[in-house]
């Protein structure tokens, strides 16, 4: 099976970080999860509700909509805050990726052990960047809200298609194509993957550099 793929590209500040990447990986889960499967039988079986929050970030002009789960939030981000504590470090160019990767396991004939197969990838590459003034600072968190509108936008438009999900199981292999270790929704298998890479990190891309210029003009 080939997964699915979705690269995005985003520069920003280092503060940035953990509200950018969290906006996107929440929107992606808000169409992942599913309320708590509760079986009558191996194959017959109900779904509970899932609640949605509204979160105002801090850094960024925006707001996005999670499920309304304490232990799916702070899972996602501990994850996160790992990756970008990471890419802010001296060791780190304020260049790098995080994925996340939705799979379904697979069982197989003892002694083989179970096999997991990825279906969906979500990928936010990011180039961080310093500013030399106020006025660089608020145009770029402005800049950083329109790409984040796009994108969750875009998203939302993606799964909107009929795309391939996994089959909802009986009981007996729910855990194949579910986390079930969340008290208060399910989501599909899931998890976080990344890398940083380089040397000193750049005060400015320079196509960033050229939009504020070019803005700052007018």
């Amino acid at each position: 099976m080939n997964a699915r793929s979705q690269v995005f590209d985003l520069t920003m500040e280092g503060l940035q970080v953990d509200e950018a990447v969290t906006t996107i990986f929440q929107t992606v889960l808000f169409h992942r999860c599913l309320g708590k499967f509760m079986y009558t039988g191996d194959a017959q079986y109900s779904i509970g509700t899932v609640g949605y929050t509204d979160v105002d970030c801090n850094f960024i002009d925006f707001t996005y909509v999670c499920c309304t789960s304490d232990s799916l939030t702070h899972k996602v981000k501990r994850a996160i805050n790992v990756f970008s504590e990471k890419l802010r470090s001296n060791e780190s160019c304020g260049s790098g990726q995080i994925s996340l990767e939705f799979f379904q396991k697979k069982k197989n004939r003892w002694p083989f052990p179970q096999e997991s197969i990825p279906w969906e990838v979500w990928t936010v590459h990011l180039d961080l960047i310093k500013h030399e003034n106020e006025d660089e600072r608020q145009l770029c968190r402005e800049n950083v809200s329109d790409l984040l509108t796009e994108k969750v936008i875009y998203i939302t438009e993606l799964m909107n298609r009929h795309d391939y999900v996994p089959k909802t199981p009986s009981q007996s292999e729910l855990d194949l194509i579910f986390d079930t270790s969340f008290p208060d929704v399910q989501p599909y298998l899931f998890k976080f993957d990344y890398s940083t890479s380089g040397s000193a990190a750049p005060s400015m891309g320079n196509a960033m550099k050229k939009i504020i210029k070019e803005t700052l003009a007018m």
